[in-house]
Parts: structure tokens; C-alpha cells; sequence
């Protein structure tokens, strides 16, 4: 892809998605990075792999995080390497945010959710077994095609005003419409808001689990900073963005997934749904820890620098030493890590992944192979990099065996350490 392609295909963005302003402090910048789930097939060389910019800035208006350039939805999501992680932790989650939502909203069977970036449909099928109605909509017509054939209805589109006004005359209004860590994947999200003005009962809910922006600071999760997430939200821009279309947000669940996500609960500003204390709390907890200012977001900045050095320090000094280093997980935030740190081949021999898809292929920017974890144990490391260590409990305990070996893994943030037995 040329120089011209690559920037016509990432626009920079202006004003605030949420708010409108247009005051942005720089937080950090990382150059042209490809993107995270950019799989290759094997080569030689890679000579037209494409790069955008990344970086981060923050409106000093409603302290929205944000990247500095949009990438066109098309090249991110119609072909996508990312399906919903099987893990015991995450079917757990799923099956706890159906369980919620039942419970919390007094769903009944027979009433009808909808789900946008449905993925591969296992959120909506812990629905199904709740009695629901259920509908996807997901741009990727591959995981589409995939949740069809699991019994999971999916439209393959991106939600808008306009798909929400399909759905609505197609299926009727919806009880409940759900975003699972797909909102901050979305550059108008004024639009998908107007949408679910369309689509929702006037006693509707709609719930968003997104990364928590006060998590990624704190925890120091700069890896999860890649093309794909556009937005990394607090509660006040969140406030801001449903209050503009005569929303708001009522209740809020802080929860460990992903490294810290919250699960945000919205409705219509004269429908049923009482603010819980818990808004006002976290409001207060965002102003207390700085996050309404732009000293922290410096910190934050300087600290991703130190750890993003020591972590390339201590990769190649174990490799220096003789050690064989592998990464375990590509995941999208384990594709950024290693391009943000600067450690490719030369450093790691392989990545271990579950993602049938992913096998076989390489690393985008980097061209680590990625081996099945059958393969994987044939020849193990002494070392693994564990990329995908929000997941790091229930790895550690699958992995005893190659603890108990011997073998390591190196947690990379917030601080770089190794796990041994």
C-alpha cells in the first residue's frame, strides 16, 4: 500500500465525538503502527504492510480519550481476525451479563434483544437461554456467517440510524439493546445513539461495556491503545454524549474484564429508570484521581515510556542470555505491545494462539509466526510473554505444567515482571 493510500485510508480526527470541542491535549504518540489484527500469510518480505498513525489525545472539554486518526472502517471490520474468546473467564462474563440484565430489567421470554458487534453471537446465544428473541448486527460478514450457522440471527452491517429503523420495522422495538466492547470501536457515536432513539421501547435499556479509561491510566494498559479503539471513556463523556440526545446514563457495573471495563446502563431521560448513587460516585472517583486535568495524562505518558523500555530491556537480555522467548496470546493488544516496543523475530520465535484464523499467519509488523498451543507444546520455550495477560489467572493455572518445568512467563504491565513456579 503506498505512502498516499495509507493516509487517505486514516483521517485525523478533529473535534471531540462526544461533545463537539475541539481543545485536545497530546497524550502520547507511538507513529505509524499497523494494525492489531493485520494478520499476513508467510513471505519473504512485506514491503506494501500497511501503517497509521497512532496516537492518543484527550479533550480538555469532557476528558474523552481519543485517538488522532480514524482508519476506515471497510479495511478494519468486513474480513476480522477477532472472535470472541471461548475462555472460562469470558463465558463466564457472558453468561453474567445475560443472568444481569434479566434479572435487573425483568426480561421475560419472548422480549427482544438486540446486539450490535455481535461477533460470533455467544453473547446473544446466553440470551437465547434465557428465552430471548434475539438479533446481531455485525459488519464482518465472515463472523456473521458464523453466528447464522450457530442459531444466532445476524444481520452483517454496521448499526446507524438507518439500520436501527430496519430492525425496528423487520423485528419490532427492542427491550434491550446491548454494545460489548464494540462502542469505542465506533467514530459516530452520535449516530448510533440517534439509532437506538429508533429502536428502543421508551422503557428501554441500552447497555455498553467499554475498557475503563480510569483503568487503562492507573493500570498503565497503553497496549490496549490501538486502531480499532477509537474512544477510551470515562463517566463524564458518557454523561455528556446520551444527555446531548435526551438520554442518560442511569447505573453503572465496574467489572475485571479486559482489564477493567465498566458496564453502563442508559435509557431515556422521562423513562422509568432511576439514577443510582453509583454514577455520582464514580464521577467523584474520576475528579479525585486527576482525570479532569492534564497532569495526569503526562504522568501517564512518561510512565508508558519507562515501562515500554524496560519490558524491550528485559526481553532482549534474557534472549542475550541464551533463553528462548516466545509470546503466548495474539491478541490485538499483544500485536500493539510488541510494535510499540520495538520486538519482532529477532526477539520471539513464535506466538501461541487458540484463534484457528490466526494460526499459520504471522504477526502484523513484527512477522512473529503464529503456532497452534499443540505445536506450541512440542517445542516450548523457556520463556513466554504473556500478551494476553488479561487472562493472565486462568493461563497461569492451565500453564502449571510449564511452570513447573522451568519455564517463565513475563507479565508486561503495569511493570514488567516474570512469573516463575
Amino acid at each position: 500500500m503506498t505512502d498516499l493510500t495509507t493516509r487517505t485510508a486514516a483521517r485525523p480526527v478533529t473535534r471531540c465525538r462526544t461533545c463537539r470541542a475541539d481543545d485536545w491535549q497530546d497524550v502520547v504518540s507511538f507513529g505509524s503502527v499497523p494494525l492489531a489484527n493485520g494478520f499476513l500469510d508467510p513471505a519473504a518480505a512485506y514491503p506494501d504492510e500497511p501503517r497509521y498513525p497512532l496516537g492518543v489525545v484527550s479533550c480538555r472539554s469532557c476528558r474523552l480519550l481519543s485517538l488522532t486518526h480514524v482508519v476506515d472502517p471497510e479495511i478494519l471490520y468486513r474480513d476480522y481476525a477477532y472472535v470472541t474468546s471461548g475462555s472460562d473467564t469470558m463465558v463466564r462474563h457472558m453468561r453474567g451479563v445475560a443472568e444481569t440484565c434479566r434479572r435487573r430489567f425483568g426480561l421475560a421470554p419472548g422480549d427482544f434483544v438486540v446486539e450490535i458487534g455481535s461477533n460470533t453471537g455467544q453473547q446473544l446465544a446466553a440470551f437465547q437461554d434465557t428465552g430471548a428473541r434475539v438479533l446481531g448486527v455485525d459488519p464482518a460478514r465472515n463472523l456473521a456467517a458464523v453466528a447464522d450457522a450457530a442459531g444466532v440471527p445476524t444481520l452483517p452491517e454496521f448499526f446507524s440510524a438507518g439500520t436501527a429503523r430496519q430492525v425496528a420495522r423487520d423485528f419490532g422495538r427492542a427491550d434491550l439493546v446491548l454494545g460489548r466492547h464494540v462502542f469505542a470501536h465506533i467514530d459516530d457515536i452520535s449516530g448510533v445513539v440517534s439509532g437506538l432513539r429508533e429502536l428502543l421501547t421508551p422503557d428501554g435499556v441500552f447497555a455498553v461495556e467499554v475498557p475503563y479509561a480510569l483503568d487503562l491510566v492507573e493500570r498503565l494498559e497503553f497496549d490496549t491503545i490501538y486502531h480499532e479503539h477509537l474512544s477510551y471513556f470515562l463517566i463524564r463523556p458518557l454523561c455528556a454524549l446520551f444527555e446531548r440526545h435526551g438520554m442518560r446514563v442511569f447505573d453503572i457495573e465496574r467489572l475485571p474484564v479486559h482489564g477493567g471495563s465498566i458496564l453502563v446502563f442508559a435509557g431515556f431521560a422521562d423513562g422509568p429508570w432511576p439514577v443510582r448513587p453509583v454514577v455520582s460516585e464514580l464521577l467523584r472517583l474520576e475528579e479525585s484521581a486527576g482525570l479532569y486535568g492534564d497532569a495526569a495524562y503526562r504522568d501517564f505518558a512518561r510512565q508508558v515510556e519507562r515501562t515500554r523500555d524496560g519490558l524491550r530491556s528485559l526481553v532482549r537480555g534474557l534472549v542475550a542470555a541464551g533463553e528462548r522467548v516466545a509470546g503466548y496470546g495474539a491478541s490485538a493488544k499483544g500485536t500493539t505491545l510488541l510494535n510499540i516496543c520495538g520486538l519482532g523475530s529477532a526477539e520471539l520465535e513464535f506466538c501461541s494462539d487458540t484463534t484457528d484464523l490466526k494460526q499459520g499467519k504471522v504477526l502484523p509488523g513484527t512477522h512473529v509466526p503464529v503456532r497452534s498451543p499443540q505445536a506450541a507444546a512440542q517445542d516450548p520455550p523457556d520463556c513466554y510473554l504473556l500478551l494476553a495477560w488479561n487472562y493472565a489467572d486462568e493461563i497461569l493455572r492451565k500453564e502449571s505444567a510449564f511452570l513447573d518445568s522451568g519455564g517463565t512467563f513475563i507479565l508486561p504491565v503495569p511493570e514488567p515482571s516474570i512469573v516463575a513456579a
